[in-house]
């Protein structure tokens, strides 16, 4: 079986004024299906970069990026765009969810989103919502949830669609130990439970040590982990 995620020799650079300021150098990896992959790296190792150009957000400037099979550099913005609505599924650091919207309503819209109508399948969203613990604050409104609690939403946001891939990018850094340990937890859950491939970027050894493997960055490539030890593995 073909890797879900194949990374072949990308390199971006960003041009601020005349400078040119290289954020990827020829990164290369793979990534199979089922897999909890955490990817880390000081700040300005490429990592952040390389979770945009995963998420079709922004293009690499050279290589290839196949996700299940698809390669983006041979998209248009629509394809991409439809891509991310079928494929994957995003959690971000800070939480962005609709100040307006129940959880509920927070977690449904992106059924919508993707063309679904409400939450579609109401086992799975019970069995989601059940899982992170959020079935009885699902009538709330951010402003009146905790940030774990919020976090947790996001996640049965990005799970919802039954996504292929969920890219998550640094989603304890908003949470103090207690929530960060329990959404670590969940997220790992959801990779076990329902199959989910998971891509974390995270900054913190003992996040990143909850995946099955890690990938670690420095200088825009991927290098040996004893060349940093700090980052290897417990």
């Amino acid at each position: 079986m073909a890797p879900i995620i194949q990374v072949e020799n990308i390199a971006k650079v960003y041009r601020i004024g005349k400078v040119e300021v290289p954020a990827l150098r020829g990164v290369s990896f793979e990534v199979q299906r089922g897999e909890f992959v955490s990817i880390v790296g000081p700040s300005g190792s490429g990592k952040s970069t390389l979770f945009y150009i995963l998420g079709g957000l922004t293009q690499a400037n050279s290589g290839r990026v196949l996700i299940d099979g698809d390669d983006f550099a041979g998209m248009s913005d629509a394809q991409r765009t439809d891509m991310r609505k079928r494929k994957i599924g995003f959690v971000f650091q800070k939480f962005n969810l609709l100040p307006t919207l129940t959880a509920r309503g927070n977690i449904e819209i992106a059924r919508e989103i993707a063309g679904k109508n409400g939450h579609g399948d109401g086992d799975f969203f019970e069995k989601v919502t059940g899982m992170l613990g959020i079935a009885g604050r699902l009538d709330h409104r951010p402003s009146e949830m905790s940030g774990g609690e919020q976090q947790r939403v996001a996640l049965a946001r990005a799970l919802i669609n039954h996504p292929t891939l969920v890219l998550a990018d640094e989603p304890t850094g908003n949470l103090d130990s207690k929530n960060s340990d329990a959404v670590l937890k969940m997220l790992r859950g959801t990779n076990q439970q329902f199959g989910q491939t998971v891509l974390m970027i995270t900054h913190n050894p003992e996040a990143a040590s909850i995946g099955d493997r890690i990938i670690h960055m420095r200088d825009g490539q991927v290098v040996d982990p004893e060349q940093d030890p700090q980052w290897t593995k417990k």
